[in-house]
């Protein structure tokens, strides 16, 4: 039982680095979409930019406002759609929005630390912040495809 305890309490630890410590927090100059969302229910919002060439996307940034699970995944998505082909970052969306309906996913996926937003599935009023920018990172990448 300890073991739950102690993973909890990682994944705590895990969502409030990426929240203090944000990464590609900002604005991309150079960026080929912009995408603004919010989530009225409870105010949080999020600007995501990010340059796609040649299918890949080649950077990701996010500026916005909002809860420690939105912020901290804003900047977790940011880190894992870098460097990936458009499928690539749309089927981790994918695996993503299944890990928040609760819904077994390959053990196989490595999610490194998307994995410690599992928890929030158990707090349907919190899913809508930790998708947030997942939705946002979608639908600018289905507007490129």
């Amino acid at each position: 039982m300890s073991s739950n305890l102690d993973l909890d309490a990682l994944y705590r630890r895990v969502i409030m680095d990426h929240y203090k410590k944000p990464r590609n927090r900002g604005i991309l100059e150079d960026g080929s979409h912009t995408i603004n969302m919010n989530n009225p229910t409870c105010g949080d919002r999020i600007q995501l930019t990010f340059k796609v060439v040649n299918g890949i996307v080649e950077d990701a940034k996010f500026e916005g406002e909002g809860c420690s699970i939105s912020m901290s995944s804003a900047s977790m998505m940011t880190q894992a759609i870098k460097g990936k082909k458009i499928e690539e970052a749309l089927k981790l969306s994918k695996i993503f929005s299944d890990m928040m309906q609760g819904k077994e996913i390959d053990e196989d996926i490595d999610l490194g630390d998307i994995e410690a937003l599992q928890g929030v599935s158990k707090f349907p009023a919190r899913i809508k912040c930790a998708t947030l920018a997942w939705k946002a990172m979608e639908k600018g990448l289905k507007e490129e495809e």
